[in-house]
């Protein structure tokens, strides 16, 4: 891999660690330590995704105009400051405000992230996106069981551990990123020449493959909002749950050279997503009966198989269906349909939970896994390259 490649997964492990150490609590200390309901918590969650999506938007575009470097800085400075906010001032309403703000400024980075690892290494393909991937959940595995293990001493912690690491991040992308942003120059000049693209095919194609990634979000994120929470009902522990997201990343880190193994007999992108949507089918049906730790950390190992399947896949394929100069704009899309659904998830998994159960979250969860199937296999039906959507 090029070295510029290797700055970028350094500085994704330390973002997503420092965001690790808060993101699997929010709802615990929403409803434990802030005394709300779940509808309440799933609300919250909701404004922070909806700021990350209008982020990733903002971000992608601002790639294409301006490069990664400054767009990374951009939306690094404004959750830095968010969080120094967080770390003082931590109650309500503070609370729902400096989440919102990180939402919007975090959001920020991830397109421009992505798109620069497509375009310091395009002969890898899939490889340079899976690298990203596995580094955000090396970050998960590590913050995930520092932050259990901080917030059962005191969650003050937690604000703080997050502020310290973002600021090493920032110094990262501020000494490492200036020379790996794209040229930014001859990407305006074909944004001038090329006002529109005559074929949408291709958007569309996205568009479709993106309603389903959407709808995967949705149900994935129910792990870190509902279930989360029905983990303390049964008196599983902060400390246990966090292992489970500890357990999530060591898979995918320490996995990798069989599932790179196991991705080469499948014949496309395509059938990986479709292959990991049916896994996460599995593991939710098994969660669903779960009622002892064993059981969830079973249910968390097939779902993670699932994720380590379609979540580098997806930005992949927007990779490869956008046009020169759109990367940033394609990578937004991804990015912000799978903050969509970590928006919408929350608030429609909270509503089913307080008014239905449990069973009827998982009912539901399992129903949207078959619309998922159903849209990755129309998504390209309209394009006449499908010989450039290989797995690679």
């Amino acid at each position: 891999m090029p070295r510029a490649l290797w700055l970028l997964i350094i500085g994704m492990a330390v973002n997503v660690t420092g965001s690790s150490f808060l993101w699997p609590l929010n709802a615990i200390y929403i409803h434990d330590h802030l005394g709300k309901s779940l509808t309440v918590a799933g609300f919250v969650l909701m404004l922070n995704s909806a700021a990350s999506v209008v982020g990733n938007l903002f971000g992608g575009s601002l790639f294409d105009k301006i490069g990664g470097y400054k767009s990374i800085l951009l939306g690094i400075g404004v959750t830095l400051l968010a969080l120094i906010g967080l770390t003082f001032w931590h109650g309500w309403p503070e609370y729902v405000i400096y989440l919102t703000i990180i939402g919007f400024g975090s959001g920020m980075v991830f397109p421009s992230m992505y798109a620069m690892a497509g375009v310091v290494w395009k002969e890898g393909g899939r490889k340079a996106f899976n690298a990203i991937y596995v580094a955000q959940n090396l970050g998960v595995a590590v913050g995930a069981a520092l932050g259990g293990f901080v917030a059962s001493y005191s969650f003050d912690w937690i604000f703080l551990g997050n502020t310290i690491l973002y600021v090493v991040f920032f110094f990262i992308a501020l000494l490492g990123y200036k020379n790996i942003s794209p040229n930014t120059g001859a990407t305006a000049s074909i944004l001038k020449n090329s006002q529109r693209i005559k074929n949408h095919s291709r958007l569309y194609a996205l568009l479709i493959l993106c309603f389903g990634y959407l709808l995967c979000w949705v149900a994935y994120v129910q792990w870190q909002t509902t279930i989360a929470a029905y983990t303390q009902e049964i008196n599983i522990t902060i400390e246990q749950y966090s292992i489970l997201w500890t357990i999530n990343g060591a898979i995918i880190v320490l996995g990798q050279p069989i599932m790179n193994q196991l991705i080469k007999s499948v014949k496309s992108v395509k059938s990986q997503i479709m292959i990991g949507t049916i896994i996460f089918v599995v593991s939710f049906a098994v969660a669903a009966s779960a009622e002892q730790f064993m059981w969830f950390i079973a249910a968390m190992a097939i779902l993670t198989v699932g994720e380590m399947l379609i979540w580098p896949a997806v930005p992949t394929i927007a990779s490869q269906l956008a046009p020169e100069g759109r990367e940033g704009f394609y990578q937004g899309i991804v990015n912000s349909t799978a903050t969509g659904g970590r928006m919408i998830g929350p608030v429609l998994g909270g509503l089913l939970v307080d008014i239905y159960g449990m069973s009827m979250l998982f009912t539901v969860m399992i129903g949207l896994f078959v619309l998922v199937i159903l849209s990755t296999a129309i998504y390209d039906r309209n394009i006449k390259e499908k010989k450039e959507l290989k797995a690679v």
